[in-house]
């Protein structure tokens, strides 16, 4: 179980400053920013830079050292791209963060399951910004999203009021909030899930994720089998131009791998999985490879398996 929120007035007010101060700058403004810090951060950062490397070696093994290290420093800098953008995409004017959405491909996915009155879940990984994503939809769809509170107390009103702003709906990460999911999605509306989080034991299996199995969410193939709703996957990219000038974000939507739809929960976490190594290939440095995506091991769910067999495991 996640810790409780903790009451910390000054930290909170302090970061909120911060976020009201970047919510003033523009998107290429935030990414020359980005590009400057990155090299700090990637130094200075020795966790983030050891679980990045690592996670590089097992999903891009063909790659050089150097390609990898590249791309270990390219990520890194999206990533702090992403957590300076945050005070943009939710206290910026609605009319400038969606000025900031150059292009969105792949949206008649969306239509059309709304028009043969399907709900339609939408994979949301931790690739280039999903709070932007959540803005564009939740400004032009009935939205929902599952939403667990931050550390900081304090910061739970600030944050409820940005991904809120445009309409979404938050929901608790309990069985109220999947009830309220179903809810939407028999409504033929949208609901968004994250699909590369490691969810708590019980609460998944284990599929492959480039090559190696990863402890992977069943709460998808629960929401397609009650609801019959259509899955897309949906990011919002950083566009790059000339000189790597950011040009604001396209959004882009692209069908789900089919097993998604499988009834047996195995195959359809790999589908969920293929899908989020379909988005990471539009551009391999936009994914947060900081993330411990391979934590939970096959051998250690075996272990507390034969543990509870004799109620040993607490």
């Amino acid at each position: 179980m996640s810790e409780p929120p903790r009451s910390k007035p000054l930290q909170a007010k302090a970061i909120a400053t911060v976020w009201r101060l970047l919510s003033r700058c523009s998107p290429a403004l935030l990414w020359r920013m980005a590009r400057g810090l990155g090299p700090l951060v990637h130094r200075l950062s020795a966790r983030e830079r050891k679980v990045t490397d690592i996670n590089l070696r097992e999903v891009y093994p063909q790659f050089d050292e150097t390609r990898r290290t590249r791309l270990a420093r390219d990520s890194i800098r999206h990533s702090t791209a992403t957590m300076l953008e945050l005070g943009f995409a939710w206290m910026a004017a609605p009319a400038r963060v969606e000025a900031s959405i150059q292009a969105v491909h792949g949206r008649e996915l969306l239509d059309d399951a709304r028009a043969e009155g399907r709900g339609v879940i939408v994979l949301a990984p931790h690739f280039g910004n999903w709070e932007v994503l959540n803005f564009w939809l939740s400004g032009h769809f009935p939205f929902t999203a599952m939403y667990e509170p931050p550390k900081i107390a304090e910061l739970d009103p600030l944050i409820r009021q940005g991904r809120e702003r445009m309409g979404a709906a938050l929901v608790p990460t309990n069985s109220r909030g999947v009830a309220a999911l179903l809810k939407a999605l028999k409504r033929s509306e949208a609901v968004g899930i994250l699909p590369d989080q490691e969810p708590a034991w019980r609460g998944g299996v284990f599929a492959d994720f480039f090559h190696r199995p990863a402890y992977t969410g069943t709460l998808l193939p629960k929401l397609v089998a009650r609801t019959q709703a259509r899955v897309v996957t949906g990011v919002a990219r950083r566009r790059l131009g000339g000189e790597g000038r950011a040009q604001g974000f396209e959004i882009h939507f692209l069908a789900a791998d089919e097993r998604v739809y499988d009834p047996d929960e195995a195959i359809a976490a790999r589908g969920v999985n293929a899908s989020v190594e379909a988005a990471i290939a539009l551009d391999p440095a936009q994914y947060q490879w900081e993330y411990k995506r391979y934590r939970k091991t096959p051998e250690e769910q075996q272990q507390r398996s034969d543990y509870r067999r004799y109620r040993l495991y607490r």
